[in-house]
């Protein structure tokens, strides 16, 4: 009897234990909270129903969850909080569109790339000015999303004796509504982002690209058992495919995704 006893106390610990590791890996038990700003076409938007949301970094948090045997809850996050945010435990990672930048590694865990990206300028077709280089945007009107690594390197060209008018916004949504209206003259924004409106339309253009950067998935520094899990995950979904024929329905057929770890 008393062996029986201490089997069954055994199992029950060891039950325990199994029903205790999914909250150690994830705030909500079983749950994958993803933070996202819903905003940014195409990698983060809503769909036609106003509710759902929808885009390739939505896409990519599902599969991943999928990967990790878990559920996912997308909690959308205005983009100048949501650094705070993951520090404060709203949420367990980001996924929107997240350059990496050296600022930020020493802030957060990042985990590997998932997607190439770079800066570009666009502007109308019919524009009057002729750019070349950022250089070329003294004394225009400038607009770009707040909180953001356009904002960044604009802040650097201004801070070098670049001189031009900013107009920040929350979405860059916006941006494009002020240039389609005339109130600027160029916006920077992602290529990525740009693919998806001047595919839509023929009345803009890039008229500059940066160097390459990368998209990856934030998460509160020293997170490191759960930054490992994600990266496995990456893994599988770079390796199976999923990620490439992601890119290729969302980006007209490009490869964005083979140079992000090169």
């Amino acid at each position: 009897m008393k062996r029986i006893l201490t089997i069954l106390l055994l199992t029950v610990v060891i039950i325990t234990a199994c029903s205790k590791e999914p909250s150690t890996l994830t705030i909500k038990n079983g749950i994958l909270m993803v933070g996202m700003n819903i905003g940014y076409p195409p990698m983060e938007y809503m769909a036609d129903d106003e509710i759902t949301p929808a885009g390739f970094d939505v896409i990519l948090g599902r599969a991943i969850a999928e990967k990790m045997g878990l559920e996912v809850q997308f909690v959308n996050t205005a983009w100048d909080k949501i650094f705070t945010a993951v520090d404060a435990k709203n949420f367990d990672c980001i996924i929107s569109a997240v350059t990496i930048t050296p600022e930020r590694q020493e802030s957060y865990n990042f985990s590997k790339p998932y997607i190439k990206n770079a800066l570009v300028v666009i502007m109308p077709k019919n524009s009057r000015h002729i750019i070349t280089s950022p250089l070329g945007l003294s004394g225009l009107g400038i607009a770009y999303k707040r909180a953001t690594t356009s904002e960044q390197y604009m802040r650097q060209l201004r801070n070098e004796g670049l001189r031009f008018s900013s107009y920040e916004y929350e979405s860059v949504i916006n941006c494009f509504d002020e240039l389609r209206a005339g109130r600027i003259d160029a916006l920077m924004t992602d290529l990525l982002v740009a693919y998806e409106y001047l595919g839509n339309t023929d009345d803009y253009k890039i008229v500059w690209q940066g160097g390459e950067e990368v998209f990856s998935i934030c998460l509160k520094k020293g997170n490191d058992v759960l930054t490992s899990a994600i990266d496995e995950a990456l893994d599988e979904l770079i390796n199976d495919g999923t990620l490439l024929r992601l890119s290729k329905e969302t980006f007209n057929g490009l490869d964005m995704i083979s140079g992000a770890r090169q």
